[in-house]
């Protein structure tokens, strides 16, 4: 069973990005980045949508499996290194891991967007949050479809996941990291 593991940073609101989905500037912090960093390169494969990417120097590295319904199940794509196409309408997680080469006992990160993200809702052994809560974004796009209607925290909660440990990445700027775990 692979361990699957959420990674995020979102603004005061909930928000990880702006109304044209694009993560702004006021939401990146080296200490976040550097974590963010850190966890992918530990991750045997990573799960985004389409629009979301990692935008990492090891990115064309690194395995991954991208979420998509143009697709009937499972396809190769060459649009980045080492990726397999996936829709899960057509094909199990499992089966999509096994396609991307990733073992049954791979650690995986998912790095969104808010349906990817809620997609492994029940299923995350781990959800690494980083707020920063100085920051808001209005009309944003929120880090699950839920938000604003209901807070990432009150998410998580009603999923099992409960907050474990949290760290302040940077106090200045109010930016903190909390592990929600099942």
């Amino acid at each position: 069973m692979p361990t699957i593991e959420g990674y995020v940073i979102v603004s005061a609101n909930g928000m990880l990005a702006d109304s044209t989905g694009v993560m702004p500037q006021s939401l990146k912090f080296p200490p976040d980045q550097a974590f963010f960093q850190s966890a992918l390169d530990a991750a045997d494969v990573i799960v985004h949508g389409q629009h979301s990417h990692e935008d990492q120097p090891r990115s064309p590295q690194r395995r991954r499996i991208v979420l998509t319904r143009k697709i009937a199940s499972l396809e190769p794509t060459t649009q980045w290194p080492h990726a397999t196409l996936w829709n899960p309408a057509g094909a199990s997680f499992e089966e999509a891991c096994k396609e991307a080469g990733a073992g049954a006992s791979a650690k995986v990160a998912v790095i969104g967007g808010p349906v990817v993200y809620a997609l492994f809702l029940d299923r995350y052994d781990a959800f690494w949050l980083s707020q920063a809560h100085d920051v808001s974004i209005a009309d944003g796009l929120g880090v699950f479809p839920d938000v604003p209607r209901m807070t990432p925290q009150a998410i998580l909660a009603q999923h099992g996941l409960k907050a474990t440990e949290r760290r302040v990445l940077d106090a200045a700027r109010h930016v903190d990291l909390v592990a929600w775990r099942r």
